[in-house]
């Protein structure tokens, strides 16, 4: 079984950070990952996406032509990579900054206001770790305590303290409420 992710938004976003703690989770999952960023030389604003594969077997290689799951932060992204994801595929869109459009009706679509979430704990910034929560309601390998753990695993020591809340958006991401389909 292997699983294609890509992750994207614009620079800021913490979609590198997102797709770490995503490749870390599944790793601790015991799966094989690979993490591959993408980004443009825009230090804030530009375009940033990460795609990460998982599998029970040795990674076949990044960059494929379709994904199961794309995680859309913002327009844009949506806009750019709802054609890679494969027939029977999921969308997971952050519903704050994308319209709740189903252009293509052979794949599966979830919507969440990631970002309406992340300023209602006070931190626009913690939009990336609602999206995760929401990744691990569809992720059957993923749950909680694999994301807690991968979470300190990628966090910097100069931002442990930072912990608690990344864990609290991860959490509004996994309450069911949050999301429609």
């Amino acid at each position: 079984m292997e699983k294609n992710y890509i992750i994207a938004g614009f620079g800021g976003q913490g979609v590198l950070f997102a797709g770490k703690v995503l490749a870390n989770a599944f790793m601790l999952a015991g799966k094989n990952v690979t993490w591959y960023p993408c980004y443009g030389a825009e230090m804030r604003g530009g375009t940033v996406n990460c795609e990460i594969v998982v599998s029970d077997e040795e990674v076949s290689s990044v960059h494929k032509q379709d994904v199961d799951c794309v995680i859309a932060l913002n327009q844009l992204s949506f806009d750019r990579f709802i054609s890679k994801v494969k027939k029977g595929g999921t969308i997971i869109c952050n519903s704050s900054l994308v319209e709740e459009a189903r252009p293509r009706t052979d794949i599966n679509y979830v919507f969440a206001p990631m970002t309406d979430k992340a300023i209602s704990m006070g931190n626009h910034k913690l939009a990336n770790m609602v999206s995760l929560g929401v990744v691990s309601n569809i992720e059957t390998t993923l749950n909680v305590a694999i994301m807690e753990k991968a979470v300190d695993m990628v966090l910097p020591e100069s931002r442990k303290k930072l912990a608690k809340s990344n864990m609290d958006a991860l959490m509004l991401g996994i309450d069911k409420q949050t999301t429609v389909c």
